[in-house]
């Protein structure tokens, strides 16, 4: 049992959790305190859901600003008051009041993005055996203006450890809880007033399976007020949270590892957020007071990590003065040393602003992009079998298939395409037969494709059930082929969305392949028989030339 943990939770889960065969069902439940400026949106984001909800709970925790007048204009949503006793009590209040198999908690300033229930539904029906599932938010300014990318991590492997290993950027918005096991854990720790929801996810994820998916489908809302500005008091509340774990994980070496690694990171992003936060203060108003008690305490946190920043920011401002052997120096005590010291390079036969030879190196031998392609395609070799569809032509399915190929058919994207069985736009339904092939080879091929939502869509009802798409995407390329119909170049996360969204994320396996050097010779032009083969065995996801993935179509689809 957690610390704090209530008993008349553990009471409700025996009397209330849900029957295996019972009907599923949503609440919302929406804590608030001295936040009725907000409550209408996020109220009205609820009301929004492609899936409705069943049940809409606020729960006031003792606020000054009457939410309940706000309420009122909703009759739909039940109001629920209390004494302040914080957020974990107020979330454990409508917990206690509602009745439905599955909860979302939204705080009163945040709101859900339409599709928010819908998506979570959906994931959580291929995974009934998870306590919970998340998708992915974004930041919004006070008014309700994105002010940040989407953010969106996938848990993988053990979610407990996972979840040690890294504070993951999962807020109590984007999830979706199975209520008998939020109740089975006590809910959350109501002596806890920073981190509870952290503390939550540890204690489930201790216990059961978790699992994502990445549709964003909440707003953080930024508004100056926020518990989480408060960067030493959350790293404080945060490593006491995981301190309780560690206490649970002493006897697996594994687990103490992600321990480990997980508080420096954490303490690490706290530290970098705070000084950042500092320094923008101090560059508006100039008080070197505030700025200097926030250096102390970075550097009693995380005095190593504190002196690599200074140095970073003298770094910066020694580039511009200083001569490049010491501004070297300086990045190597960073932990940044740069292979070549500054002033030395010679850039040689790469000095030029186009390339050296046009076409990816394919008049010289194999392009690098073709190395990773057909790498790829031999490692899956035993996928391509039965009913075969390849786009452009049946090479591969030849080389890679052999005699387990039934029938052959190539996808031609013009009527000229001279040995083509289907020819059409794959975004347009229809424009191949359902369920009809056992292995699907598109070798970038997408990147033609505009509406490429549409596209997978139409790959999808074009295989069998159990059937396999193997697919690569340009991460770089030299564009000279079709460039006016040349539409996109991609990276892992826009491939593996793309695909899970139709297949489902454990039908999907993405890799990057590729580093700085390949792309290089791509775009210069050098093909792979003029290179050191090591040299290109080594991926970096940050620099992926081919994007690959392999995806399963569920047997039962």
């Amino acid at each position: 049992m957690i610390a704090g943990g209530n008993s008349e939770l553990s009471e409700a889960c025996v009397k209330d959790s849900a029957a295996p065969g019972d009907r599923t069902t949503v609440a919302v439940i929406i804590p608030t305190f001295n936040q009725a400026r907000f409550l209408p949106d996020s109220i009205m984001s609820v009301l929004a859901q492609t899936r409705p909800a069943d049940e809409i709970i606020v729960v006031d925790d003792g606020s000054n600003d009457d939410p309940a007048s706000v309420v009122a204009k909703f009759p739909t949503v039940q109001f629920i008051r209390q004494r302040n006793r914080g957020p974990s009590a107020a979330r454990n209040t409508g917990l206690r009041n509602c009745r439905a198999s599955h909860v979302v908690f939204l705080d009163a300033d945040d709101r859900l993005l339409p599709m928010a229930l819908e998506a979570g539904l959906m994931r959580i029906a291929s995974r009934p055996d998870c306590a919970f599932v998340y998708g992915g938010f974004r930041v919004i300014s006070k008014d309700g203006r994105p002010i940040s990318h989407d953010r969106f991590t996938p848990i993988e492997g053990d979610s407990f450890h996972a979840l040690l290993h890294a504070n993951l950027p999962i807020i109590p918005s984007t999830a979706l809880f199975r209520r008998d096991c939020v109740l089975a854990v006590n809910g959350f720790d109501e002596t806890l007033r920073r981190c509870e929801d952290y503390d939550l996810f540890l204690n489930i994820a201790q216990r059961y399976p978790v699992a994502s998916h990445p549709e964003i489908v909440a707003e953080y809302r930024k508004h100056g007020q926020n518990v989480s500005d408060n960067h030493v008091a959350m790293l404080k509340a945060e490593l006491a949270v995981r301190h309780r774990y560690e206490a649970r994980i002493r006897p697996n070496a594994l687990a103490r590892a992600h321990f480990r690694d997980g508080r420096a990171g954490m303490t690490n992003g706290r530290v970098n957020a705070m000084l950042r936060g500092s320094y923008a203060r101090w560059s508006t108003h100039h008080k070197v007071g505030p700025l200097a008690r926030d250096l102390v305490q970075a550097a009693r946190w995380a005095p190593l990590f504190t002196i690599r920043l200074l140095l970073g920011a003298l770094g910066r401002r020694a580039s511009e003065v200083l001569p490049p052997r010491i501004v070297h120096w300086i990045e190597r005590v960073r932990g940044r040393p740069y292979p070549i010291a500054f002033g030395t390079l010679r850039v040689g036969d790469l000095r030029r602003v186009s390339a050296i030879m046009r076409g990816s190196g394919r008049d010289n031998g194999t392009p690098v992009d073709r190395y990773y392609i057909e790498g790829f395609l031999a490692r899956n070799a035993g996928d391509i079998r039965g009913r075969v569809l390849e786009a452009g032509e049946n090479l591969y399915t030849r080389r890679f298939g052999g005699a387990r190929v039934a029938r052959s058919d190539v996808l031609g994207i013009e009527a000229t395409s001279p040995d083509a069985t289907f020819v059409g736009d794959l975004a347009r339904q229809g424009a191949l037969p359902e369920a009809a092939f056992d292995c699907v080879i598109l070798t970038h091929a997408l990147q033609y494709v505009f509406d490429t939502r549409a596209a997978v869509a139409t790959l999808y009802r074009a295989l069998k059930p159990g059937g396999v798409l193997l697919v690569t995407a340009p991460g770089m390329s030299q564009r000279e082929h079709k460039p006016r119909t040349w539409y996109w170049t991609f990276t892992v996360s826009a491939v593996r969305r793309l695909l899970e969204e139709q297949f489902g994320q454990d039908a999907t396996t993405v890799e990057a392949h590729g580093n700085v050097f390949a792309a290089a010779a791509l775009l210069y032009g050098i093909a792979v028989e003029e290179l050191d083969i090591s040299d290109l065995n080594v991926d970096h996801a940050n620099y992926p030339v081919v994007v690959a993935a392999r995806v399963i179509k569920r047997k039962d689809a």
